[in-house]
């Protein structure tokens, strides 16, 4: 086994979870295997903590112990304690500003509350989609920047693929150096507190935990992955990772279908010979 991980953070959609938005049989009993040799796992995902909270205790994390990192990095929570190890919350100054200028770039602004997905347009597909993955309802408002008084950690646009980098250049106009602003899917358009990022909260947590960058592990396909890609003493990409993710990974292992995250763990942190899918490539 491979001592000097001690964490290993992982993003889900695309990452940790299939297509089907499951964990595959391997890839659980490789983590749960990691958990129970001591290996503090770490949920890292743009969702809502809600979002990630039925993955974690599918994990048994509240058991084996744990974190969840939410919201790109805007909130970490101790799976075993419930506890609220960090926060950042979106300034309440640009809410509505930001809820205004997506909906003149033609964009989707959806947030979250305790009960789901509060947005303006319920009935839109990809609003529709992060309410399947997150597993909460979608809840209409009439105008959702006057509708939040209350503290939210992000605002999530959406748009079709081909027209979302008309609105990432719309927002960033705007709010450059005020908001930090990037995609995390082809249709999602994260709209962060300044600075918030996955990389900036794994480091805040290693260091809570007396740690170092060497002794984390990394595992992503997207965008909003890269940082932490990058941070991580492992960085690994999956087979299904965007371009960019590959380029900065230690490892491309297997795609989010064939037990990318399950190989992976198997290999670095047990140290076991793995064999990837013949149409997989990967890099020393």
């Amino acid at each position: 086994m491979n001592d000097t991980i001690k964490v290993l953070a992982l993003d889900l959609d695309g990452t940790l979870t299939n297509t089907k938005k499951e964990i595959t049989p391997r890839t659980r009993a490789a983590l749960q295997r990691a958990a129970a040799a001591g290996v503090r796992i770490v949920l890292a995902s743009g969702r809502p903590t809600v979002g990630v909270q039925y993955l974690a205790k599918e994990l048994e994390l509240d058991k084996l112990g744990g974190y969840i990192l939410s919201y790109n990095g805007g909130c970490i929570q101790d799976c075993a304690t419930g506890k609220v190890v960090a926060q950042e919350v979106f300034p309440p100054e640009l809410v509505k500003p930001v809820c205004d200028e997506a909906r003149a770039a033609g964009a989707v602004a959806m947030s979250y509350n305790s009960e789901g997905v509060i947005t303006e347009h319920p009935e839109d597909e990809f609003v529709q989609l992060e309410c399947f993955t997150c597993r909460v309802p979608a809840i209409q408002v009439e105008d959702l920047g006057s509708f939040i008084d209350f503290d939210v950690n992000k605002i999530l646009l959406s748009k079709d693929p081909d027209q979302i980098a008309h609105v990432e250049e719309h927002m960033q106009r705007k709010f450059a150096g005020k908001l930090s602003i990037y995609k995390s899917m082809p249709y999602f358009l994260e709209i962060m507190p300044l600075g918030i990022e996955k990389a900036q909260s794994l480091r805040a947590l290693l260091t809570i935990l007396g740690l170092t960058e060497e002794n984390l592990m990394a595992c992503g396909d997207g965008w909003n992955d890269i940082s932490m890609i990058k941070l991580a003493g492992v960085g690994i990409a999956m087979g299904n990772a965007v371009p960019q993710v590959k380029q900065a990974a230690t490892w491309v292992t297997a795609d989010n279908n064939h037990d990318g995250v399950g190989l992976a763990v198997e290999k670095f942190i047990f140290g076991e010979e793995v064999e990837l899918p013949p149409e997989e490539e990967f890099l020393f």
